[in-house]
């Protein structure tokens, strides 16, 4: 898999929203103007590309706290191949050592638990979906 990633809008964010649309939007019928927000201009956009193809990506966003890891998706014929792992995998390296954090939808909460996030607070609801917050710290 090839990684790229790059800040605000542009081509790679273009194929990092065409991910975001089809499993939050279509998939999970997320609301189409829940998956745009201001943070998009600000945040690093990652996606793993497969034979030149968009099939996994994550966005980023430095806060005060740590890295904000958000919108965390692969594309359905991608899944349970290990892309997700590999392309957070290469997030946590890049932007080490350093404080992250996500609010992970519940059915994937052991899929980061195995990375090393640990559960924090209790399960909220986003976008009609049961999330529950998760961290890591690798300072």
């Amino acid at each position: 898999m090839e990684i790229k990633y790059a800040t605000g809008k542009g081509a790679i964010y273009n194929d990092a929203l065409s991910i975001r649309l089809a499993v939050f939007v279509d998939e999970q019928q997320v609301p189409r103007e829940l998956e745009y927000d201001d943070l998009d201009t600000q945040a690093k956009h990652w996606v793993g590309y497969v034979d030149n193809h968009p099939v996994v990506t994550i966005r980023t966003l430095p806060t005060d706290s740590g890295i904000h890891i958000q919108r965390v998706a692969t594309i359905k014929s991608a899944r349970h191949q290990g892309y997700a792992r590999e392309l957070l995998n290469k997030i946590l390296q890049t932007l080490r050592p350093n404080y992250f954090y996500l609010g992970a939808q519940l059915t994937a909460v052991k899929f980061y638990e195995k990375l090393g996030f640990k559960v924090t607070g209790e399960p909220f609801m986003e976008a009609g979906i049961q999330h529950q917050n998760m961290e890591i710290n690798l300072k």
